[in-house]
C-alpha cells in the first residue's frame, strides 16, 4: 500500500490508509514501544481481507517514518498525549467508525481513545496491553537496556527507524524505568470505555501479568471478552498468527 506523510496539528505522522470499502469501519492499527508500520508485516492486510474492513496503518511521532520526537523525555501521561493525536489524525482522515487494534503501549493507547473519545471509536481489540506498571514489565525494560547494550539490537532497529533509534530506544527505557512512572495508572479511566473489548494476552507474556487482562476487562462498562493463549510470550500476533487472526475475526463480526 502507498505511504505518505501527514501533517497533523505539525506533527508528520507516516500512514498507510485505506478506505476503499464504502460504510465499513476502519481497523486503526497502534503499533508498540519499539514498533512501526513496518513491523507489523502481513497482519492488516491479511485482517483487512477477512473482515472486509478498511485499515489505517500509522507511525506515531519518533518512530518508522515519521519525524523525529523532539526529545527522548516524555511526560508521565505521554500515552494519554498519544491519544490526543490519534484522535487528531482521525479527525483529520475524517474516519469516525474505527476499530482499534494496538499492542503493548499501542494497547494502552487503544484503551485510553475508547475512554477519552467513545464517539469515534466502535471496538477495541487490545493486545498485551498495561494499565498499570508492575514489577514484570519493568524486568522486562531491563533486559531490553542490556540487550540494546550487549547485543545488534541497535542495529536491527535501525532498520525500521533509522537515526531515531537512539532516542526511541532511550524515550521507552527511561521513561518506564524513572521513580516517578511507578505510580502511573489508567484504571480510572476504564469506566468510561463503553465500545466491545476483545483482550488478547499471552499467559506467558513476559512484560505483563493476567493482573492486565483481569482489571481491565472488569472495569469497563462496555462488553469484554478476554482470550488467553498458552505457551505464548508478549507478540501473540506474531507469535501464533493464526489464532489472533481468527479470533479477532470473530470478534469483529459479532458487531460489524
Amino acid at each position: 500500500m502507498e505511504g505518505r506523510i501527514i501533517d497533523v496539528k505539525n506533527k508528520k505522522l507516516y500512514i498507510e490508509y485505506n478506505n476503499s470499502l464504502e460504510d465499513r469501519p476502519t481497523l486503526v492499527f497502534l503499533h508498540d514501544s519499539l514498533g512501526s508500520v513496518q513491523l507489523w508485516r502481513e497482519l492488516p492486510a491479511k485482517l483487512a481481507e477477512i473482515t472486509q474492513c478498511n485499515t489505517l496503518v500509522y507511525d506515531r511521532l519518533g518512530y518508522g517514518k515519521s519525524y523525529p520526537m523532539p526529545t527522548h523525555e516524555r511526560p508521565v501521561n505521554y500515552m494519554e498525549l498519544e491519544a490526543d493525536i490519534l484522535n487528531d489524525l482521525l479527525t483529520e482522515l475524517n474516519i469516525n467508525k474505527a476499530i482499534l487494534f494496538g499492542h503493548s503501549d499501542g494497547g494502552t493507547i487503544a484503551l485510553i481513545m475508547a475512554a477519552k473519545y467513545p464517539e469515534r471509536v466502535n471496538a477495541v481489540i487490545c493486545e498485551a496491553g498495561h494499565i498499570f506498571v508492575e514489577e514484570v514489565t519493568l524486568k522486562g525494560v531491563y533486559d531490553a537496556w542490556e540487550a540494546y547494550k550487549t547485543t545488534n539490537l541497535p542495529e536491527r532497529l535501525q532498520k525500521y527507524h533509522g537515526d531515531k533509534v537512539e532516542t526511541l530506544f532511550r524515550a521507552w527505557t527511561e521513561t518506564w524505568t524513572r521513580d516517578d512512572y511507578r505510580s502511573w495508572n489508567i484504571e480510572y479511566l476504564l469506566k468510561n470505555i463503553t465500545s466491545p473489548l476483545l483482550f488478547i494476552q499471552g499467559e506467558a507474556d513476559e512484560y505483563g501479568t493476567l493482573d492486565q487482562v483481569e482489571k481491565t476487562v472488569t472495569q469497563v462498562s462496555g462488553n469484554t471478552e478476554k482470550y488467553i493463549i498458552p505457551k505464548v510470550g508478549h507478540t501473540p500476533h506474531k507469535e501464533v498468527p493464526e489464532l489472533v487472526l481468527e479470533k479477532t475475526k470473530e470478534f469483529i463480526g459479532i458487531y460489524f
